[in-house]
């Protein structure tokens, strides 16, 4: 009975024992989860007062964007200093400010920032690059161009048509368009007291390109009377062939057409050394396609020999090209024209056209390979086109002349044709006009 009364007791007590055990766990348990909704009470509100700092955040770097981006349009359109190495660190800039973001609102800065690097690039001397488009004014560069172009054939017929000679002899050539554009875009963009944008194009800025371009362009003539004994050939009749002396009097009109470089014209203005590097890189060889845009509306690189003879439009006399031929002395000049266009695009190097000085040749070239199209037919910009003139000997099937396709519109073949007038020059026919032999088809 004592054991029994003993582990009654101790039963008893162990009972007890887990029943304050239990107590104390409960308690516990009650203690542990007071502290666990408070811990999660405050992170609510500590995520709460974060989120609302990111968004504060987020506004505030949002709103300095903005405001940077106006400042930056701003200083482009009264400064318009942007230069090659202020892009670069900007970029770079842009680079370290990302990375330096961890709250929110860095999707909006970015947006802003590269909106920014376009408005700097869009004020600065590169700004010439985007001049392709209408924005507004009526103008586009390519027919700004255009129109300086024509006035300037304009005046070399004048010339021809007011001065009376015999004999006309023509030589040199105009600047190449990139090369005023770069000029006109450096001067324009960092003019100390009037600096401009050049991304388009009204008439006061068309006043400050046409001054440029007759800076660095000048056309003078002369005349000069000879007293010259000429030999002419004629038949007796009866076959043989009879010689005649005659001293003729013949005036002899001289037409020749300078130009400045690039650099010679830096000069001239007294351009610093950030903006000679200003010129040397709006004239980098990898902005070629950039230029053709731009002047020409191309935009492929099958337009490339079109855009290269464009860029010759105004030469007059036939040098360099059929002295690059070979040739020591002027000979009829379109068919080395074509193959200079030819060579300076590595198509003869790579058989897609061929080196000719003769029309003929071209001709069978192309008619060998398989790659010719009648007179009839629409050709495509950067073909090769002949003519067989309707002159006094008539029609013989054979090609007096030829050029390069530079584009068909509305009906009508537009061309860039060596020794046009003596000059390179754009010319149209209607499609099938029934001068045109055909066209030779290169394989670009």
């Amino acid at each position: 009975m004592d054991r029994g009364r003993k582990t009654i007791k101790q039963a008893s007590a162990t009972a007890k024992g887990t029943v304050k055990t239990a107590s104390k766990s409960i308690k516990t348990a009650e203690k542990t989860a007071k502290a666990s909704i408070k811990t999660t009470q405050q992170a609510a509100k500590a995520a709460q007062r974060t989120a609302q700092a990111t968004a504060r955040a987020a506004r505030a770097a949002a709103h300095a964007a903005r405001a940077a981006a106006r400042a930056a349009v701003a200083a482009a359109k009264v400064a318009a200093k942007a230069t090659i190495a202020a892009v670069k660190a900007i970029i770079a800039a842009t680079k370290a400010l990302i990375a330096a973001i961890a709250a929110g609102g860095w999707i909006a800065v970015l947006v802003i920032v590269i909106i920014c690097l376009i408005g700097l690039l869009i004020g600065s001397c590169f700004g010439i690059f985007f001049s392709g488009e209408d924005s507004g004014s009526g103008y586009t560069m390519q027919n700004v161009v255009q129109e300086i172009n024509d006035d300037y054939q304009q005046q070399i017929d004048t010339t021809k048509a007011n001065l009376s000679h015999d004999v006309l002899e023509m030589s040199g050539s105009r600047a190449v368009w990139p090369e005023v554009l770069a000029v006109y875009a450096v001067k324009t963009t960092t003019d100390p007291d009037n600096p401009q944008e050049v991304a388009t194009i009204d008439d006061s800025k068309k006043a400050i390109l046409t001054d440029i371009f007759w800076e660095m362009n000048q056309i003078s003539s002369r005349t000069e009377t000879r007293t010259e004994t000429v030999i002419t050939e004629t038949d007796d009749g009866n076959g043989n062939i009879v010689e005649t002396e005659t001293t003729v009097t013949q005036t002899y009109l001289y037409i020749t057409v300078s130009h400045k470089t690039a650099e010679e014209m830096a000069e001239q203005y007294g351009f610093d050394e950030e903006q000679k590097e200003q010129l040397a890189e709006l004239l980098a060889e990898e902005n070629r396609s950039l230029w053709s845009a731009v002047l020409y509306g191309i935009y492929t690189e099958d337009g490339a020999i079109v855009s290269v003879a464009l860029s010759q439009v105004g030469n007059v006399g036939g040098e360099p090209y059929w002295s690059w031929y070979g040739f020591s002395s002027r000979v009829e000049w379109c068919a080395c024209f074509v193959s200079w266009c030819a060579n300076e695009c590595g198509y003869i190097d790579t058989g897609v056209i061929p080196k000719y000085a003769g029309c003929v040749n071209g001709v069978q070239w192309f008619k060998d390979r398989g790659q010719w199209m009648d007179g009839s037919a629409e050709p495509a910009p950067g073909m090769i086109i002949f003519f067989d003139w309707d002159d006094e000997n008539g029609q013989d099937g054979l090609s007096d002349h030829t050029g390069i396709v530079e584009k068909v519109e509305n009906g009508r073949v537009y061309t860039i044709e060596g020794n046009s007038g003596d000059s390179v020059r754009q010319n149209s026919y209607p499609v099938g006009y029934y001068e045109v032999l055909g066209y030779g088809c290169p394989d670009f």
